[in-house]
């Protein structure tokens, strides 16, 4: 998989996607990601990208032109059209399943906004759909495009040791997480659970089960209901 990342803050993505898991991925070859800076494809010799918004009102908006100058640059090296996500407030709120999903596509395109927000026509040329990672407002996208890039990159193949790493974990298969546990056996007058010590395997597959379906109803009785729906 490939995932192309247009920004104004490259190094600030670099930064953190050269590191652990996603880093040493990407050294391995398992995952391509590479950030581009949307200043390097503005005809302005200031590398301005934004201007004032038509009809007033306070703050900046982003260019439409060198936006698409970046697109058009990263669809040249393509075989085929990425798919290209805007993250925006606006946008669906991104789930482990949406995260599933996308890891499926060969290719991804990754738009940061900022300021006031970017162009609507830009939006409507290129943009396949928008994601938000929650339900408030951060000074850009860069932060989204992160989160969203490192639940997509660890369900690549090769990302992590076997698939048993993801779909053992929290939403996967739409319950929580059961409780971990590791040495030493007693801390603070408090037991690792018996089970876990036993060895035996469906019992103690038996026992995170319903350790999930307990965590999930406590902690998000809305997944809960919605697990036993489908059941």
């Amino acid at each position: 998989m490939r995932i192309d990342i247009a920004t104004l803050f490259p190094d600030m993505c670099e930064a953190v996607l050269s590191e652990s898991i996603v880093g040493r991925a990407r050294k391995a070859g398992h995952l391509t990601v590479a950030c581009h800076n949307i200043r390097d494809y503005t005809l302005d010799k200031h590398k301005r990208v934004d201007d004032i918004p038509y009809g007033g009102g306070r703050g900046m908006v982003m260019q439409a032109d060198p936006i698409y100058r970046c697109w058009e640059a990263v669809c040249a090296e393509a075989a085929e059209k990425p798919h290209a996500i805007y993250l925006s407030p606006k946008g669906q709120v991104l789930t482990q399943q949406k995260a599933l999903e996308l890891s499926r596509m060969p290719r991804l395109f990754l738009l940061c906004g900022h300021y006031e927000g970017i162009d609507q026509r830009i939006l409507d040329t290129i943009i396949d759909e928008e994601i938000s990672i929650g339900d408030y407002v951060l000074t850009g996208g860069e932060l989204p495009a992160l989160v969203l890039t490192d639940a997509i990159a660890r369900m690549c193949p090769g990302v992590l040791p076997e698939s048993v790493c993801f779909e053992e974990e929290s939403h996967f298969s739409g319950l929580l997480e059961y409780p971990h546990y590791t040495r030493p056996e007693i801390w603070h007058d408090q037991a690792v659970p018996a089970v876990l010590l036993s060895g035996h395997h469906k019992n103690i597959a038996d026992w995170r089960f319903a350790q999930s379906l307990s965590v999930t109803k406590e902690k998000r009785p809305d997944l809960y209901e919605c697990y036993i729906d489908k059941i």
